[in-house]
């Protein structure tokens, strides 16, 4: 039975049929679910994509972070499985407190769409486990309110923990602290960035070849971690 990853559609959402995609391209079945459920189907990841949920008012992600589904959100998240979380699905987790921190405008006041290199920070995740500590890797990057933000105390903890995911290289886009531009929990099955992997997926309609370091399909590692993860725990 192949591994069932389900993607959660926000009012507002824009890169959900995306995620759904790339998790098809991966291997797994891609499960579509409702912002207004508390039903998880049955699924054994879990992915809140990338968009403009409500519009991003109060704060992105603010809103959708309350939305009935959450609460399933977070009791997967309590019981370990695994969660990704991209640009507004990121924020949502930050707002759901499942991630620490949070992210805010842009520092150039500008929204961004730019092929972006990242580094590798932590490779034992459940969406990470595909790359190695250190790899660079190209995946697009879109947004308004990517800037992570942190009080001292929280950066401290974010970066002795080891709970940073992924830094940008070369630029960073957004003003984030510490070139932040992804991060995991402690157990490492939630997961959130600001890039978009699920763009990232297909030769041909991925990153500049130029740039990316696999031909413009890095983004595929984070689903085929995320299906070992699943496989590994059901053996």
């Amino acid at each position: 039975m192949s591994t069932r990853i389900g993607v959660i559609t926000f009012p507002g959402s824009l890169d959900d049929r995306d995620a759904q995609r790339a998790i098809r391209i991966a291997g797994a079945e891609p499960v579509a679910l409702w912002h207004g459920a508390h039903d998880l189907d049955g699924v054994d990841a879990l992915v809140l994509p990338g968009g403009f949920s409500y519009g991003d008012y109060l704060r992105a992600g603010a809103i959708a972070a309350l939305a009935p589904i959450m609460s399933e959100v977070k009791d997967a998240a309590a019981q370990g499985m695994p969660i990704l979380g991209i640009c507004n699905g990121f924020q949502m987790l930050v707002e759901a407190h499942l991630l620490p921190g949070g992210l805010i405008r842009n520092a150039h006041q500008q929204f961004i769409r730019r092929d972006q290199r990242l580094r590798v920070e932590n490779a034992s995740t459940a969406w990470t486990s595909a790359f190695e500590v250190g790899q660079e890797i190209v995946i697009p990057l879109k947004n308004a309110d990517g800037g992570y933000i942190a009080d001292a105390d929280t950066l401290s903890r974010v970066e002795g923990e080891g709970l940073v995911a992924f830094r940008y290289v070369g630029v960073n886009p957004n003003g984030s602290l510490d070139d932040i531009a992804g991060l995991t929990n402690e157990r490492g099955n939630v997961v959130g960035l600001m890039p978009h992997p699920e763009h990232a997926v297909e030769e041909g309609f991925g990153p500049d070849t130029a740039l990316a370091m696999r031909s413009g399909v890095d983004g595929l590692g984070f689903f085929a971690s995320a299906i070992a993860a699943v496989v590994g725990a059901a053996a």
